[in-house]
């Protein structure tokens, strides 16, 4: 019903940039929250940013002043503009939405697939 598809993962030397995007696509009628979470080898998922649909957004502390997230509601998609990368954040980041069906008035959480980044010190 819904989609999720996560881009702009890819390898980058430690103190660069890369910049995530995920767009969600189905039977859409309005989406909540849309966030970011990743999960580095041997460790659990965990929670890296998060924009609600007015605009207010949370980071984790350890990406505070090196992420920014944003999004583009007319195109339900939402970015992860990543500075001053370091060797811990490697990790595949994935996207997750609260969406709220055309069918359905309640709201259901997705996540994308999964988008690998990799920092190289």
């Amino acid at each position: 019903q819904v989609q999720l598809v996560e881009s702009g993962g890819g390898l980058v030397q430690a103190g660069g940039s890369l910049r995530l995007s995920c767009a969600a696509s189905g039977m859409i009628r309005s989406i909540n929250d849309m966030d970011w979470y990743r999960q580095a080898p041997g460790k659990q998922r965990e929670f890296v940013a998060r924009m609600a649909s007015g605009g207010s957004t949370n980071y984790a502390d350890s990406v505070k002043g090196r992420f920014t997230i944003s999004r583009d509601n007319a195109k339900n998609t939402v970015y992860l503009q990543m500075n001053s990368l370091k060797p811990e954040d490697t990790a595949v980041y994935y996207c997750n939405a609260g969406v709220v069906l055309i069918v359905s008035p309640r709201e259901y959480r997705y996540w994308g697939q999964g988008t690998q980044v990799t920092v190289s010190s």
